[in-house]
């Protein structure tokens, strides 16, 4: 019975509750979006075509697949592609990698601060960029600004002598 009481204390306001999960759903929905924006507008800074076969093999999937997100992506107007040509950003298209980008730097760099390897740093902020909000993401530029790092290091170190 005291278990069932701290369960049903731990739960927070309904509006905050829903807010949440309909923040998380949202994220959800653009996450395939923002991979494909930001994978071709990275093909095409490298100076390579943005092709079908190229997106496939980095993203690990098939070409159909790809095709059909391609055609999503020309009708909500983030894309364009020519016939026996890679596929392009709009302005709109580049304006979301952009954002994308942006928001992966400074959650792979703020797990970078806290120590996690950089491979597995670059691994989850793949996933965490698009969940992480607009006031989480501040906090981590402010936490990145105010030494982050250089704490975290220091805090290792005194654990290592110890």
């Amino acid at each position: 019975m005291e278990q069932k009481k701290k369960r049903q204390k731990s739960l927070v306001d309904m509006q905050l509750h829903s807010e949440g999960f309909r923040a998380n759903r949202a994220a959800r929905q653009k996450v395939l979006v923002e991979d494909y924006v930001e994978l071709i507008s990275d093909l095409l800074a490298e100076g390579q075509e943005a092709r079908q076969v190229d997106i496939a093999g980095r993203l690990g999937v098939s070409q159909p697949t790809v095709a059909k997100m391609l055609a999503r992506l020309s009708a909500e107007g983030l894309v364009t592609q020519k016939p026996y040509r890679g596929v392009f950003l709009t302005d709109t298209g580049e304006q979301m990698a952009h954002k994308a980008r942006h928001r992966h730097g400074i959650v792979e760099a703020f797990l970078l601060a806290l120590g996690v390897s950089e491979e597995n740093a670059r691994i989850d902020a793949e996933g965490i960029e698009h969940y992480v909000g607009p006031e989480t993401l501040s906090a981590f530029e402010v936490a990145l600004k105010g030494g982050l790092a250089q704490f975290t290091a220091k805090v290792s170190q005194g654990r290592r002598r110890n």
